[in-house]
């Protein structure tokens, strides 16, 4: 399980303005890092304008899962992962993210901002720890421990069946 990309766009009448973003492209060559980044801002833009007001959806790119969350206020996030990310947690990153972004940055500064003069400090930190969405959500936590539990459990019964 991997995120790529997490951004923070403004979606505008006419365009998508691409107000802040981080990347984790350190799995691929050095030689085709700036490309990949390049189509992960592309890709998150196009998607985001074709993406209705107040929606959520989740995109297949190539290998990818684009999960793109634009609120009624044209505020939008977009996570890139692989394909086994967990939807659930890939949403309620942007939700948290979005919500986070909206009470640091000025609303008027939305249609006019871009990475340069966008000052919010938390994308970096937010990819990084949800790198591991067990650890960063507390229900995957939950669920993943309930798993091992059911195969200790499966382990010990066929242990005893064995035994007998």
């Amino acid at each position: 399980m991997k995120l790529y990309s997490l951004s923070v766009l403004y979606k505008g009448e006419s365009k998508t303005v691409l107000l802040k973003a981080a990347y984790d492209v350190s799995s691929f060559s050095f030689f085709q890092r700036s490309s990949v980044q390049e189509f992960m801002t592309f890709t998150s833009q196009l998607i985001v304008e074709r993406s209705a007001k107040g929606s959520r959806a989740s995109v297949k790119e190539q290998e990818y899962l684009c999960h793109v969350y634009v609120r009624n206020d044209s505020l939008a996030g977009v996570v890139i992962a692989d394909r086994e990310y967990p939807s659930r947690v890939a949403f309620t990153l942007l939700e948290k993210v979005l919500d986070e972004f909206s009470k640091q940055v000025d609303r008027i500064d939305w249609p006019i901002g871009s990475p340069d003069t966008i000052h919010y400090t938390g994308l970096d930190s937010h990819l990084s720890r949800y790198q591991n969405p067990r650890e960063a959500d507390p229900m995957t936590k939950v669920q993943a421990e309930l798993d091992e539990t059911k195969i200790i459990l499966a382990r010990k019964q066929n242990s005893c069946c064995a035994i007998m």
